[in-house]
C-alpha cells in the first residue's frame, strides 16, 4: 500500500527573496516532493500557507499518513485552530516530519511542550552530519557522516524533551554541535526533526539529504491509525 505524503511549506520566502528563489524557484515544498514523487511506495502531494484552510483542512490531513513540513518566516500565521487538527492527527498516529527552522513552528512547538529555542548563526559554514545510530531505519544507505557543503549553523542548547532516539549529531565548523535527527513518539504518531536546510543553500537537492527524507517518511508512516483518543474500559477476564 503507498504511503500519503504532504509536503507543507509556507512558501513566503520563496515569493519575496531573489536569493531564495534562486536556489529554490518552484518552492522547498515541490523541490522535496519531486523527490519523493520518484519512490514507487509513495502518493505525494504539496500544500502551502496560502491554500485555503491554510494547506491544512480536516479532508487533507484525515486523507495523510506522513506531514513534512517547512516554516520560517510566518509561523505565527498559522492559526491555532489548524495546529490543533495537526496535533491531533499525529497523536492518532499521523507521521510528522518538521524541517531545519520548523523546529519553531506551532505544530512542533505544541507536540514538545517546549520553548525549543536554540543557538544559531549564518556565516556559509560546512556542517558535517555524523551518523550515530547506524542502524536505524532513517540512517539505511549512509555511510559514517553526510557532508554538507554550506549551511546555517544551530547549536546546543536546543530546548526540547528528551528523545526517544537520536539518529544524527551535526557539527559546525565553528566548533558547535547539535542534535540534528531527533526522534519522538507521541500518542500513536511518530516524529523525526531534522536540522539540515536553510532556504539559500542547495541542501534539498544533495542525495544523500533526500535518501534520508525518503528514509523517514517510511519510518514515520503509521501502522496504526486511530479515529478517536479516549480512555477505553475492559472489563476483566475471568481467571480459570
Amino acid at each position: 500500500m503507498s504511503i500519503k505524503v504532504t509536503v507543507w511549506n509556507e512558501f513566503q520566502h520563496e515569493k519575496r527573496n531573489e536569493a531564495v528563489r534562486k536556489v529554490y524557484p518552484d518552492g522547498i515544498h515541490n523541490a522535496i516532493a519531486d523527490y519523493l514523487k520518484t519512490q514507487e511506495d509513495m502518493i505525494v502531494r504539496t500544500a502551502t500557507l496560502d491554500y485555503e484552510e491554510q494547506g491544512l483542512s480536516n479532508e487533507l490531513l484525515d486523507d495523510t499518513d506522513v506531514l513534512l513540513w517547512w516554516g520560517h518566516t510566518a509561523h505565527g500565521k498559522v492559526q491555532d485552530e489548524y495546529v490543533e487538527r495537526v496535533y491531533e492527527r499525529v497523536m492518532k498516529g499521523m507521521g510528522f516530519i518538521p524541517l531545519h527552522s520548523s523546529h519553531f513552528s506551532k505544530p512542533f512547538k505544541r507536540l514538545m511542550g517546549t520553548t525549543c529555542s536554540l543557538r544559531w548563526r549564518e556565516q556559509n559554514e560546512n556542517e558535517r552530519l555524523w551518523v550515530v545510530e547506524p542502524s536505524h531505519p532513517i540512517a539505511q544507505g549512509l555511510g559514517e557522516c553526510v557532508e554538507i557543503p554550506a549551511d546555517e549553523m544551530y547549536g546546543e542548547r536546543f530546548d526540547i524533551p528528551a528523545l526517544d532516539e537520536l539518529v544524527f549529531i551535526g557539527w559546525f565548523k565553528g566548533g558547535e554541535v547539535f542534535r540534528s535527527g531527533c526522534c519522538y513518539k507521541r500518542g500513536y504518531g511518530k516524529i523525526f526533526y531534522f536540522q539540515p536546510g536553510h532556504e539559500t543553500y542547495p541542501i534539498y537537492y544533495q542525495d544523500e539529504i533526500r535518501l534520508i527524507l525518503g528514509n523517514a517518511v517510511r519510518w514515520a508512516c503509521p501502522l496504526v491509525r486511530r479515529d478517536k483518543l479516549e480512555a477505553i474500559h475492559v472489563t476483566p477476564k475471568e481467571i480459570i
